[in-house]
């Protein structure tokens, strides 16, 4: 199972930054990739370090732990546990690749603060806010049950500590920032990982 889960984050990787970037620059000449504009030790920065530190920890790092010995947490070591790990990740992964698509031109790896893309709110983004992240989530989750260890499961927190950065304190403000009332209406009838949960109050615009 080690083999596999390390495998779905190579896939992953490889769908969800290398065949994306590319759609993105065929189809707009711009690879959509702004991470490294982000200035070393702002906020985004450490959104986006500590977010691939959690990624290269559960894909990697767990994966590598588990074929060195390292033993599994007992009360997650149950091959129904692996297999419903696996059903997640491999739904991540494709959810993940389809909510970038459903970005189109819109699609962004980090933020600039100088850029204004048209606010989506159709497709995924009708459920969700963020469902990029949300199934980027969903991946992660997968992988650690997959390989329940001590490692994987570290990772998974740092991962949605990083994500939680990434959205609330970098990209929510800039979407605010860019598209006013339409985001703050928007937010306001769509929650930001799950449906329902994390509205933002239409007369309180930095809310939850």
């Amino acid at each position: 199972m080690a083999v596999v889960a390390l495998a779905l984050f190579v896939v992953f990787m490889l769908l969800a930054g290398g065949v994306r970037t590319l759609i993105q620059r065929r189809r707009t000449g711009d690879t959509g990739n702004r991470r490294t504009w982000a200035a070393r030790g702002s906020l985004e920065w450490w959104g986006l370090a500590i977010a691939d530190l959690g990624y290269l920890t559960v894909g990697l790092g767990a994966p590598v732990a588990t074929l060195a010995g390292v033993p599994p947490l007992a009360v997650v070591d149950h091959p129904v546990v692996r297999g419903v790990g696996m059903v997640l990740a491999i739904f991540g992964v494709l959810a993940t690749f389809g909510s970038q698509l459903a970005l189109g031109a819109s699609w962004r790896i980090g933020v600039d603060q100088t850029e204004r893309t048209p606010l989506v709110t159709t497709g995924p983004f009708r459920l969700v806010r963020n469902p990029v992240f949300t199934a980027a989530a969903i991946v992660f989750l997968g992988l650690a049950l997959m390989v329940p260890n001590p490692v994987a499961i570290a990772g998974l927190a740092i991962t949605l500590i990083g994500i939680e950065i990434q959205v609330r304190l970098v990209e929510e403000p800039y979407l605010r920032s860019v598209h006013g009332g339409a985001y703050t209406d928007f937010a306001s009838r769509v929650g930001r990982f799950l449906p329902g949960i994390g509205r933002l109050r239409a007369d309180r615009p930095r809310g939850s």
